[in-house]
């Protein structure tokens, strides 16, 4: 704009003074400028791209292959154009998430319809829910006079799940044997297992009403089933960011996600029932909550943007949520509980919404109290311990894992943690401390435990 209102005033400075040379250099001007700006704007909109890449699920260490081909669908020679497919900056910075073999940033300049292959490998580090793309292209008049960026191709999004490592022992069921029990809260009845006939009560369905004991006492009676719920765990993961400090991530988020999917696993050998709650965030949410926004530049991918960086924030990851829907998924027996659990513990980031306090308060009535409640903690403030004590009040069984303490804040926690009657709490400051935290059991806790066969 600055460039057409110069040739503007020039042009108009040239007619006043009735200068031909210079209202010839100010047309001259004036065509460079249009033509540039036409060019920029062909190049841009001619360019297309197509991905390819596996988007199955991955374990941490393994890789996967990502092939961009660049099209000009036009007639006219692109003469220049910067080429960059989108990884997750926050992945790639130390220490990395993400490592990348090959170039995924290129300049190039391109015949009519002619294609030109990008490819690279990316290694998966860690765990996450990583979006491989979408690919920003530059391009550009050879005078600087204009540029344009744009935004194509659709991402993969490649899921890797956490870790799993084995605990010899699981001993987490306070007060209780691993196995069936007499439960307290018929939560799930078996119709077809009948286990006794008391009176009618208002609200009673007709399939429930035993026709015999009616005609035999002369008063309605309806069955009593058995229930099929068995006691097991319920994963409480505390990721509220303000327990995860910059110094000590992305291990100690990490850590936190490798203990809740070990203890997955135990359960579900175990043929118990399982559930997972969290306040953290889940990323699948949070791609579909972005994608339904407006976009600023005006429409779906493939819109113009002022800049790169403008280009590469509608795409990145935020560092800030304001969604307080909690990641749960509902206690049931079964292994493939355990790989629903473990592809959410995946997907978990960190959120700043609900604290464990406002979390435990919402789903207490929808966890089952014959599951003991397994709290991973990265530290304990004081409405975490009252929280906590509030459940055991409620009739729950709570264990305390504690993840990522030093000394200080160790004493601190436990003290507060007693004071509310949670007396099982554990410690687990590395990867080689899971391996006994099934068996560390401190005062108050049970005296029971079974074997886990190990992967």
């Amino acid at each position: 704009m600055i460039w057409f209102l110069a040739i503007v005033f020039l042009l108009g400075l040239a007619l006043a003074l009735q200068a031909g040379l210079v209202a010839f250099a100010g047309y001259v001007l004036l065509g460079v400028y249009l033509l540039s700006r036409y060019l920029a704007r062909q190049w841009a909109a001619n360019l297309s791209a197509d991905r390819v890449c596996d988007s199955a699920p991955r374990e941490i260490g393994e890789s996967a292959e990502v092939v961009v081909t660049l099209r000009n669908q036009g007639v006219i020679p692109i003469l220049w154009v910067l080429v960059e497919d989108l990884l997750p900056e926050q992945a790639l910075r130390r220490p990395t998430r993400l490592t990348v073999k090959g170039k995924r940033l290129q300049v190039a300049n391109m015949r009519p319809r002619q294609t030109k292959t990008i490819k690279y490998r990316v290694i998966f580090e860690m765990r996450g829910y990583y979006p491989l793309g979408p690919t920003v292209l530059e391009t550009g008049d050879v005078f600087g006079l204009h540029r344009r960026h744009r935004v194509i191709g659709n991402p993969v999004y490649i899921m890797v799940y956490p870790k799993i490592l084995p605990l010899p022992k699981y001993d987490f069921s306070s007060r209780r044997p691993i196995g069936e029990v007499r439960l307290q809260n018929r939560l799930f009845e078996d119709p077809t297992r009948t286990a006794g006939v008391r009176p009618y009560m208002a609200g009673d369905p007709l399939s429930r009403i035993h026709w015999r004991a009616t005609a035999r006492t002369g008063q309605l009676h309806s069955r009593i089933f058995e229930p099929t719920s068995l006691a097991g765990a319920t994963i409480l993961v505390d990721f509220h960011s303000a327990g995860y400090p910059a110094r000590s991530e992305p291990h100690r988020s990490d850590l936190v996600v490798t203990t809740a999917t070990s203890i997955a696993y135990a359960v579900s050998v175990l043929n118990q029932s399982l559930g997972l709650v969290s306040n953290g965030r889940d990323a699948a949410d949070r791609i579909r909550a972005e994608a339904l926004e407006k976009d600023p530049a005006g429409g779906a991918t493939g819109a113009g943007y002022e800049t790169r960086e403008g280009a590469r924030a509608r795409y990145e990851m935020r560092d800030e949520s304001d969604r307080i829907r909690p990641v749960t998924v509902d206690t049931r027996r079964g292994f493939d509980q355990f790989q629903k659990i473990r592809e959410a513990l995946a997907r978990l980031e960190l959120s700043d919404a609900l604290s464990l306090a406002g979390l435990a308060l919402e789903m207490a009535p929808r966890m089952p109290r014959d599951a003991t409640v397994i709290a991973i903690l990265p530290r304990v403030p004081l409405e975490s311990a009252i929280a906590l004590g509030t459940l055991r009040r409620q009739g729950f069984a709570v264990t305390a894992i504690l993840i990522g303490l030093d000394e200080t804040e160790r004493l601190e926690a436990h003290g507060r943690l007693l004071a509310e009657t949670v007396r099982d709490i554990r410690y687990a400051n590395t990867e080689a401390d899971l391996a006994g935290l099934g068996g560390n059991t401190s005062a108050g806790a049970a005296a029971y435990a079974v074997d886990i066969p190990l992967m």
